[in-house]
């Protein structure tokens, strides 16, 4: 009930204001369990998905998001309840791995439909990393479920970092054929496999997005980012400081 309300005005204020086009809407099915697998964009990846499908998406999303305190928290809570939202704590990160599994398996078990970003984060620079295994593959395996792959484009560009009001533009969603990874059944713990089927999923996504392929883990290329970030930031300081220590050597009497 909540996520039909929901799904009607937010997805058709999403629709109405920026008019996303979709390509492949075909391949997702009109009933019975499916993987949506996509590239990870931007916040609003998980809006604008669902907002063009008749059918539930359920994503997962840090518990933090629905144990905040106060109104606010409160009202952050029942928005991501109402669009499909399930909550997991990642403080362990091999428990979390666990429950995100589990509560995939559930929402297809019900015959619905479960969206999950391989790359694990969103890209830092718009360009498609490395997808991690445990996740994707082994939903994939445990279920039996098609994996759909995803590509949305230019959801980064619809509010960038930094920027509170969103740029009303275009932005578009692409769906490939769905994959059968029924072969690999009763495989679901060979790590060589997870890899394989990763690997599949991530190249059909950039076939459909066309971005360029970073053979390394977002989260690591973000690590890298910032420690550049903080080596430049760190260098201006201390060249302004030795540009101030200069000046007011020039300054002194001698």
């Amino acid at each position: 009930m909540i996520y039909g309300a929901m799904k009607v005005s937010l997805g058709g204020s999403l629709k109405l204001a920026f008019r996303p086009w979709v390509e492949g809407i075909e391949n997702v099915p009109a009933e019975g369990p499916a993987i949506l697998a996509s590239n990870h964009l931007s916040f609003s990846d998980s809006f604008f998905l669902p907002a063009v499908l008749d059918r539930k998406v359920t994503f997962i999303a840090k518990a933090e998001y629905f144990t905040s305190p106060g109104v606010k928290g409160k009202l952050t809570a029942a928005f991501f309840k109402g669009v499909g939202q399930l909550p997991v704590d990642r403080s362990g990160a091999r428990g979390a791995g666990e429950a995100a599994v589990k509560s995939a398996l559930k929402v297809l078990e019900r015959g619905e439909l479960f969206g999950i970003y391989p790359e694990g984060t969103r890209s830092p620079d718009g360009r498609l990393y490395r997808g991690k295994p445990g996740g994707l593959a082994r939903v994939a395996l445990l279920s039996g479920a098609p994996v759909i792959p995803v590509a949305m484009i230019d959801t980064e560009k619809i509010q960038p970092p930094g920027k509170v009001v969103p740029k009303l533009m275009r932005p578009g969603i692409r769906i490939g054929a769905p994959l059968d990874f029924t072969r690999y059944l009763g495989m679901e713990n060979d790590r060589f496999i997870h890899r394989s089927v990763t690997d599949q999923v991530m190249y059909e996504i950039m076939k459909l997005s066309g971005q360029e392929y970073v053979d390394i883990y977002a989260t690591a290329a973000k690590r890298q980012i910032a420690e550049t970030q903080k080596a430049a930031s760190e260098k201006a300081a201390a060249e302004k400081a030795a540009a101030g220590e200069k000046a007011a050597a020039k300054k002194t009497p001698h």
